[in-house]
């Protein structure tokens, strides 16, 4: 393995000075580096630690993961397939999840051989296009991270650009046309093998099951890259790249757009908003694209606060008299981790052991610290601390059929963190720049 990546990292950095250095450069013969076995093996094993349920064929990530020689017979077919180049896509499997507005969320699951080469091709895609994306685009790149926006943000508020547009599309994965798509990948890769691959992950069909009956339907993908494909954050970024470039590099208006995905803010000067709101609309709906106009809105943010990858960021007073952009866990976010204890603390898991929902306990709350122990967060992380011990308190009383101490005096604070283990929160940042 630590060979394996090595050589693929080595292929990774020749792409990206290639395409850095010439901005007008394509690549030509990529396709007989993705049927190379260190770049199928990389891949395979990147797939493996991502997990991820099996697609429309049933196979699963963990029978590849537990048994080496299937796994080996497995990667040979696939090599062969690909070399001979009779490897075809397989549909892509339609689930739902649920979202915080009641909605569902459409998600399309490639199978595992889908997913393999989807990698296989982002590994040497994403040099390239990294190559050419704008900086204050943050998702789905290597080492960027979502704290990294909100500093985008920050620093452009205390520039001045305190009116705010923000913004949310309409549907995006689903709605973008792969015309214009094609175009773009095709700005910078003419291997045709490669665009086949890439063309036909986009028009692979969708297969629907109804959670009633069971049955299934097959329905055509005329538009959209499926989110829950390898590829498509690869492709959700380019097709976006150009209205960072836009904005940001508007000489006019001189705004700061800060993009996470399909999630972006654009920070103008007082009294620019509505131009730039009408600005967006126009730049979208020519490529097929269309702006939530229920979400999406203008913010005097010298009046009101706005969120962002869950965080609330809002003009406040320090106590040596100047304003700052103040940013914190928002209620949300704050309201999500609150429903994950209760769900670990739940009366039906009275049964468990002390020690099993405390690691559960642990696991939510440590992933949730880990996003938001940053800039203003130690008041917000000194309450949900306060919330976790009480729920923690009154569940082990509850357990232990305490009758007669309150529950407070039956499990300190001490008690709770020193016998039990709880986790405890940080107070103090992690990274400060207000």
């Amino acid at each position: 393995m630590p060979e394996t990546a090595t050589g693929v990292r080595k292929l990774q950095r020749t792409l990206y000075r290639q395409a850095k250095g010439k901005p007008k450069w394509k690549a030509w013969s990529l396709y007989g580096d993705v049927c190379r076995r260190e770049v199928l093996e990389a891949a395979l094993w990147q797939v493996i630690a991502n997990g991820g349920a099996p697609g429309v064929d049933g196979i699963k990530v963990e029978g590849l993961a537990e048994d080496g020689g299937h796994r080996e017979l497995w990667l040979a077919k696939l090599e062969t397939e690909l070399r001979g180049k009779t490897y075809r896509p397989s549909p892509v499997r339609r689930v739902y999840i649920p979202k915080a507005d009641g909605k569902k969320r459409p998600l399309g699951i490639p199978t595992v051989r889908d997913r393999v080469v989807q990698t296989a091709v982002v590994l040497l895609l994403l040099p390239i296009f990294e190559a050419d994306f704008h900086e204050n685009s943050f998702a789905y790149r290597p080492k960027r991270r979502a704290q990294q926006a909100i500093d985008a943000i920050k620093i452009a508020l205390l520039s001045g650009r305190r009116e705010v547009v923000d913004a949310d599309l309409s549907g995006y994965f689903d709605t973008i046309p792969h015309a214009g798509l094609m175009r773009l990948v095709k700005g910078r890769v003419s291997d045709g093998s490669i665009l086949k691959l890439i063309k036909g992950w986009l028009r692979s069909p969708i297969v629907e099951e109804d959670p009633e009956t069971g049955v299934k339907r097959t329905v055509k993908n005329r538009c959209g890259t499926p989110q829950g494909g390898v590829i498509s954050p690869l492709l959700a970024n380019l097709y976006l790249d150009g209205l960072d470039k836009a904005v940001n590099g508007g000489k006019q208006m001189k705004a700061v757009m800060v993009r996470y995905a399909d999630d972006f803010v654009v920070l103008c000067r007082k009294g620019q908003g509505a131009a730039m709101y009408g600005r967006l609309k126009s730049w979208l709906e020519k490529r097929g694209l269309k702006l939530n106009e229920k979400k999406t809105r203008i913010v005097d943010f010298e009046k009101e606060s706005f969120e962002f990858l869950g965080f609330r960021l809002a003009w406040r007073k320090a106590r040596s008299g100047r304003h700052y952009p103040h940013c914190e866990p928002s209620p949300k976010s704050c309201g999500k981790l609150r429903e994950a204890i209760r769900e670990e603390t739940a009366r039906s898991t009275m049964w468990k052991e002390s020690d099993e929902i405390i690691a559960r306990v642990n696991r939510r709350v440590r992933g949730w610290i880990g996003y938001f122990h940053y800039a203003n967060s130690s008041r917000v992380f000194d309450k949900m601390q306060w919330q976790m011990r009480e729920r923690m308190r009154r569940w082990l009383w509850k357990k232990h059929s305490k009758t007669q101490a309150h529950y407070g005096d039956a499990y300190s604070n001490e008690r709770l963190h020193d016998h039990y283990g709880l986790i405890n929160f940080p107070m103090h940042t992690k990274w400060q720049n207000s």
